[in-house]
């Protein structure tokens, strides 16, 4: 089922900026709590390509790392027309979800197939069998969220699930007069999942009202709209395109600015005991 989207989804731009840019009033951060990788530096330059795909580019924007964020990994990826994979998962342990931003593709899991346009989102359990193809005339965009499921014993992993942003209901957040608010893709209670990946929109003047720690590790991609966010110590001006990554514990705070809803699709671990072992 085809839906009209009913938002538009930044992207990496990639290209190269001109010589006449400054490269001293750029804006990465990479600090022992955070990073922020803006999408003005998501150029050509920094695409990887992957086994077992065609006419595809990858940014990789987010890998587990000792000592920082351990638990996922996050990928922008753009197809050619034509462009795919018939095996893009590598690891039988890993699950995934992507999120579609632009253009056309199809998504075949196990016997079923859906056709995917911006807005869409499917949930890829561990060992599922899929392939991803570009069906349209133009490049198409998605976000790939990846992480190995924590199995817990005696239960089965989540189903595959396939929906549409526009299907899911925005919940807002107590006491903030509706300016702050979450869609779910996955029931919260389901301890199947040990991932979710919603999106939060935060519109004009509205903001997360306190500054959040806990232990869930997060990937932040803003899909439109502009904000100051704080991140540990520090308020950064984020807009559509950047990309925050968090450790653990890091404060975390939100001011929405400027006229258009603030938007970005969010990654944290949840519903697993704390591993004891070093």
């Amino acid at each position: 089922m085809k839906h009209d989207p009913i938002a538009t989804y930044a992207f990496p731009p990639g290209g190269l900026p001109g010589q006449d840019c400054d490269p001293s009033a750029g804006t990465a951060i990479f600090t022992e709590a955070y990073a922020v990788i803006p999408a003005a530096v998501m150029r050509d330059i920094v695409t990887s390509f992957l086994p077992g795909w065609t006419g595809h580019r990858v940014w990789i924007l987010a890998r587990p790392m000792t000592g920082f964020a351990e638990t996922f990994a996050q990928y922008a990826v753009e197809l050619s027309p034509g462009g795919g994979s018939n095996e893009p998962e590598p690891d039988p342990d890993a699950q995934g979800v992507i999120f579609v931003t632009h253009g056309e593709m199809r998504l075949t899991l196990g016997r079923d197939w859906y056709d995917l346009t911006a807005g869409s989102y499917a949930y890829i359990p561990p060992s599922a069998v899929w392939n991803i193809w570009n069906t349209g005339e133009v490049p198409a965009g998605f976000h790939w969220i990846r992480k190995r499921w924590a199995p817990i014993p005696g239960m089965l992993p989540p189903e595959a699930f396939v929906t549409h942003e526009a299907a899911v209901n925005r919940t807002p957040m107590p006491d903030c007069d509706a300016k702050w608010s979450t869609q779910r893709f996955t029931d919260p209670f389901d301890l199947r999942h040990d991932m979710h990946v919603n999106i939060v929109s935060i519109e004009s003047a509205g903001r997360i009202p306190f500054a959040e720690t806990h232990v869930m590790e997060h990937g932040l991609y803003v899909l439109s709209g502009t904000a100051r966010y704080l991140l540990n110590r520090d308020w950064v001006e984020v807009g559509p395109g950047d990309f925050m990554w968090l450790r653990a514990f890091c404060p975390q705070a939100c001011i929405a600015t400027g006229d258009e809803t603030f938007r970005y699709l969010l990654y944290k671990d949840v519903n697993r005991h704390v591993t004891l072992a070093l």
